[in-house]
């Protein structure tokens, strides 16, 4: 038997199921650039003070060397995943000599992309591996590409809460084939239903003009007074043409119906090759231009807005660790930074992703995806470029509707949700968020986007002073706050463990880098 949407809301609000949704499980990685005072990027190498970028597990960086990343442990208390954020940035803010963290996605100004230093993970085998990946990424798409910001968000319901909806149901599958099965039901709706993402919470409207390092662009831009770029109704150009795509992998298509299915398809797109990509070579005398000349080198350069993730182990890929273990958790990529909060993203943000995900998880979600999986990324693509356009339609099963149609119909029905998820919770956190989002629905005058426009065109400020003030704002508080959950002496011990632990792994190598490369590729 298999429940309805209302249903499964019928059985997860019943007394004695309560308890697993008390337990969802949130983890964040931020992204934030180091910047100088005057708004320009640093290019200081990673500072020794925060350890280790290849082992720290809370402090690394991302693509560029400047690129910082927060990583947040699994938590279940929204509260507690913010004050963990926090105190990673307040340690972080008092070792980088008086830099800045800059609080958007889209970066500041850089003069020119060769300043970009790729992030250095040191000299071990696994080191130079990540090292080399992001040198491809550099060769692949541009050097501008590596400095763009994002929040990714991963969520997990307790084993409890799947439990409950098959011991329903009656399902004859497995408890881990049914997680996954779940947790894809979710992916299928999250890619219908997504667009909603960089509705409400796209952040990048405009950018400076030296971001395009003359890329040509097809997009009409306008020209602030203060010298900035935006498009008029856009949401997120990180999310667009300009941001992380891959025109190689637009041919892909990967499909979301069932987990061997997906892996099937990412496992086929890493052996893939790449005749754009053949042209650069791979080892070019002594020096590696990139990993391998396929259309992915590895997996993680997939460019999705939504993963199923499994935590894998050492030397496993990550299509091997969902193959052996199932889907853990899914990550949702598609936020830009919220230039509006300090850790880039806010609590009531986190409650109504609770809402949203718990919503496409429980939401009749039929495996046709693969037919109509362009439909949804077109509708992804015009309304991260002009999503608060009053003349925008969107596909909705053939019929042509307005974002404030159909997302008046998707939020009348996540208010049941939100009501299961505070009964349970004992709150009105979740329905207070939901409420607050909706007024984005009935007025795009109030979307992040439309107001950083206000900050370019109505106030007619600078786009750098502004998020200089703001960057600037955060530091100061985060300096003349409390730890509120770790203490610095925490942080000083990881740093110094980090450190040891990549001297370890430096010393533990034994084969050729060569030799290494060929075998992970082998498996």
């Amino acid at each position: 038997m298999t429940l309805s949407f209302q249903q499964k809301i019928s059985v997860l609000g019943e007394e004695r199921n309560k308890a697993a949704l008390t337990e969802i499980g949130r983890g964040i990685e931020r992204e934030g650039l180091r910047v100088l005072a005057e708004g320009k990027l640093s290019e200081h190498g990673h500072y020794q003070a925060l350890g280790s970028a290849l082992t720290h597990p809370h402090i690394t960086t991302d693509y560029a060397e400047g690129l910082l990343e927060f990583i947040t442990p699994v938590s279940y208390s929204v509260e507690q995943t913010i004050s963990q954020l926090k105190d990673i940035q307040k340690f972080t803010l008092s070792n980088i000599d008086g830099e800045l963290i800059w609080p958007t996605s889209m970066p500041c100004f850089v003069d020119d992309e060769d300043n970009i230093a790729l992030a250095y993970y040191g000299t071990s085998n696994i080191g130079k591996m990540k090292s080399i990946y992001r040198q491809g990424l550099k060769n692949r798409y541009g050097s501008m590409m590596q400095v763009i910001a994002g929040i990714h968000f991963n969520f997990s319901f307790p084993k409890s809460f799947w439990q409950t909806l098959k011991s329903t149901e009656d399902s004859s599958l497995s408890e881990q084939d049914y997680i996954s099965a779940g947790y894809f039901a979710l992916l299928r709706n999250y890619k219908r239903y997504c667009w909603l993402i960089p509705y409400l919470y796209g952040s990048s409207p405009a950018i400076c003009p030296s971001f395009l390092q003359g890329k040509e662009t097809n997009l009409p831009f306008k020209k602030s007074e203060s010298g900035y770029i935006y498009l008029e109704h856009a949401t997120s150009l990180r999310m667009s043409d300009l941001g992380y795509t891959n025109s190689e992998q637009s041919a892909l298509r990967i499909c979301y119906n069932n987990i061997d299915e997906y892996i099937s398809g990412v496992q086929e797109a890493i052996s893939l090759s790449s005749d754009k990509f053949a042209e650069i070579g791979v080892k070019v005398g002594d020096t590696y231009q990139q990993l391998n000349a396929n259309v992915l080198q590895i997996e993680n350069e997939l460019y999705a807005p939504v993963r199923p993730k499994q935590v894998a182990n050492s030397g496993e890929k990550p299509s091997q660790a969902l193959s052996r273990r199932g889907v853990q958790y899914v990550e949702v990529r598609a936020l830009d930074v919220n230039p509006f909060v300090d850790t880039g993203i806010s609590e009531q943000q986190i409650y109504f992703l609770d809402v949203f995900l718990t919503y496409c998880a429980l939401k009749e979600s039929p495996e046709s995806l693969c037919e109509v999986q362009s439909v949804c990324e077109k509708n992804m693509d015009d309304v991260v470029v002009r999503g608060r356009d009053p003349k925008l339609l969107l596909d909705h099963n053939g019929d042509k509707v307005s974002v404030k149609e159909w997302g008046t119909a998707i939020f009348e029905e996540m208010k049941s949700v939100a009501m299961l998820l505070d009964n349970a919770n004992g709150s009105d956190k979740y329905q207070k968020a939901l409420a607050f989002e909706f007024e984005k629905i009935n007025d795009p005058d109030k979307t992040p986007s439309a107001k950083l426009l206000r900050v370019v065109n109505d106030n007619k400020q600078s786009l750098t002073d502004f998020t200089l003030q703001q960057a600037v704002t955060y530091r100061d508080e985060a300096l003349n706050s409390d730890y509120r959950f770790y203490s610095e002496a925490y942080f000083n011990e990881q740093a110094k463990k980090s450190i040891d632990q990549q001297k370890d792994i430096e010393q533990s190598d034994t084969l050729p880098f060569d030799d290494f490369l060929t075998e992970y590729f082998a498996q």
